[in-house]
């Protein structure tokens, strides 16, 4: 099967200037399909991790998108903006220069966990079946109400005073690690540890550096892309982001089918040790907080043919999406 019609993930490192559809439509032209999607939105002016599904495993990106994800951030406090980040017009500044390191970790604590964190007005979220960012460009920024989302890790790695900012400017930068839910913005932290200490923050980095069980040293630019087209495998993509389930025949054949089976007790996704060890493939992360509920399994045929995405419910094993 040739590059061009096979199914399957591209782990894609997303430059910054482009949006998310930008890649997809670079991906469409050397996949030679329009059936092409991606698995959860990185801002323009982000860059990292962008998993993109191929013919058949764009069905995986709606349970993929549901995935636990892991950032490299820098904030920076002294300045607020008018979309959260660093692409938006400051609205306000006000000195960081005396804020200490016990309040700023006090701070963060209170921003790790499970907390209602209240969307950007410039964002994606639908109002009234709008773009909450069309509306607010129209000059109708939308009331969004806070959303459950739970950031697993917020751990800063360096603070440092704005290279070029005067001690008037009293612009800090602090370097972090976020692990966190699906639906967390980075942003709306940014926003709201500024707000918490006082001096206003925004996004001034973004990196995604995993989604699921595909890291950063997975990905690859458009550029090598262009160089050599290929997917990660159906089978191994879903080894790689999911707990496993492995078949019998028969209950592959039910499944198929659309039937549903006996629960069972799946092992924990895993990278396929015989597979070649290329760029293209993923090594598992297990996603240590994330509710087992929450999280699909793969069910595969003795042959290791992807067969479903199974959930368990009501003492039953049931096809999510069947791929066979």
């Amino acid at each position: 099967m040739s590059a061009a019609s096979a199914s399957g993930l591209v782990i894609v490192d997303k430059p910054g200037g482009m949006t998310s559809h930008d890649v997809v439509a670079r991906v469409r032209r050397l996949a030679g399909t329009r059936k092409v999607g991606h698995a959860g939105t990185l801002d323009p002016m982000a860059t990292g991790v962008l998993v993109v599904g191929v013919e058949k495993a764009t069905r995986l990106l709606g349970y993929l998108t549901l995935t636990e994800k892991e950032y490299s951030a820098t904030i920076r406090l002294g300045q607020t903006t008018s979309t959260d980040d660093a692409e938006g017009e400051i609205t306000a500044t006000a000195t960081a220069e005396g804020v200490t390191v016990e309040a700023i970790d006090k701070a963060v604590a209170g921003l790790t966990g499970e907390i209602l964190q209240i969307p950007p007005a410039v964002s994606a979220i639908k109002v009234g079946g709008q773009r909450a960012y069309k509306l607010s460009r129209a000059g109708a920024a939308p009331d969004l109400a806070a959303r459950p989302v739970t950031v697993y890790e917020f751990n800063l790695t360096g603070i440092r005073r704005v290279e070029g900012a005067t001690e008037t400017d009293g612009l800090l930068d602090l370097d972090a690690i976020v692990r966190c839910s699906s639906g967390t913005y980075i942003r709306a932290l940014a926003r709201d540890l500024g707000a918490a200490l006082g001096t206003g923050g925004h996004l001034a980095r973004l990196r995604r550096t995993r989604v699921g069980g595909y890291r950063a040293e997975d990905a690859r630019t458009l550029e090598q892309l262009a160089e050599h087209f290929e997917v990660l495998p159906l089978a191994q993509a879903a080894a790689a982001a999911f707990p496993r389930r492995d078949l019998s025949a028969d209950e592959a054949n039910r499944l198929a089918h659309g039937g549903r089976l006996a629960p069972a007790t799946p092992t924990a996704a895993a990278p396929v040790n015989d597979a070649p060890a290329t760029a293209m493939l993923a090594t598992a992360v297990p996603a240590k907080d994330v509710p087992a509920k929450d999280v699909p399994t793969a069910a595969f045929a003795p042959d290791g043919t992807l067969i479903a995405l199974v959930t368990e419910e009501s003492g039953q094993a049931r096809p999510l999406v069947v791929f066979a």
